[in-house]
């Protein structure tokens, strides 16, 4: 069968893994049962999606590729717990296409992966997502404040959600094998969420424009994104609990969600 199967494309970023053991492994982390949904994000080959059919009561399937499509459709055309839609994963409404609570699972194409857990945050969340991801990218959706892998990805993922890097994956299990390491990630939306759904917008602006001058003062950062003068930009860090002098890379999320509301708060004074 692999000899009839389609050549992995550079430009959508396939890496399709092929060891069963960690296919499997992968599986269990996401801890489905027969009583959940399944979104898979570029099920590719189907060696996960097999993984997740033993064990999810539904699976959804988004392929974008146009040639792998027709073979997962053929593959599973007399499963009615498999679903495919093809199309583009970012163009989706995951919340819709499940039809109600869902876990999400993917081997997440490197070369958008950023945007894809940034869409697998929009409401309603997932309530466990589980992703392969490049390794330096799950280091830097779990780094701590004042680390070098600590970053805009860091604040968003983590204002929303708890995150862990489960295990490494090496190139070698991959076909093609990919020239970086890769890792295996959980996310799993907070309980009790730090943002209402109507500040997460703002905070991801926020947080993205801090991190765009990382290298600055947050005086200088707050002046920058909200065209404020030296003197409202310290009274405003000062009301939340934050130094001016203090650079974005050294603020947990806590900081920023306070510096959020200080700002909306002045919005709503100026009104």
């Amino acid at each position: 069968m692999s000899d009839r199967l389609p050549r992995a494309k550079k430009r959508l970023g396939q890496h399709f893994l092929t060891d069963p053991r960690l296919l499997g492994r992968i599986a269990d982390t996401l801890e489905c049962t027969r009583e959940d949904t399944v979104i898979e994000i570029g099920p590719g080959r189907g060696a996960l999606t097999e993984q997740l059919l033993q064990r999810a009561g539904r699976v959804i399937a988004i392929e974008l590729d146009r040639e792998l499509a027709p073979i997962l459709r053929e593959r599973w055309k007399d499963e009615p717990r498999f679903t495919l839609v093809e199309g583009d994963v970012l163009e989706q409404d995951l919340g819709t296409l499940a039809g109600g609570p869902y876990l999400l699972a993917g081997n997440v194409p490197y070369n958008i992966t950023t945007p894809i857990l940034f869409h697998a945050m929009q409401r309603p969340r997932p309530t466990r997502a589980v992703y392969l991801v490049q390794k330096e990218v799950a280091d830097r959706v779990v780094a701590k404040p004042d680390t070098e892998d600590y970053g805009a990805l860091s604040v968003n993922v983590q204002a929303l959600a708890d995150a862990e890097r489960l295990f490494l994956v090496g190139a070698k299990s991959f076909s093609p094998p990919p020239k970086v390491e890769s890792a295996v990630i959980r996310v799993v939306p907070r309980a009790e969420a730090l943002l209402a759904p109507e500040e997460e917008e703002p905070f991801r602006l926020l947080v993205q424009g801090a991190f765009g001058l990382r290298r600055k003062q947050m005086r200088r950062v707050l002046r920058t994104i909200y065209s404020l003068d030296a003197a409202a930009a310290d009274e405003l860090l000062d009301s939340a609990g934050v130094e001016p002098s203090v650079r974005p890379e050294t603020l947990g999320v806590a900081a920023f969600v306070r510096i959020l509301r200080e700002v909306a708060a002045r919005l709503r004074g100026q009104t």
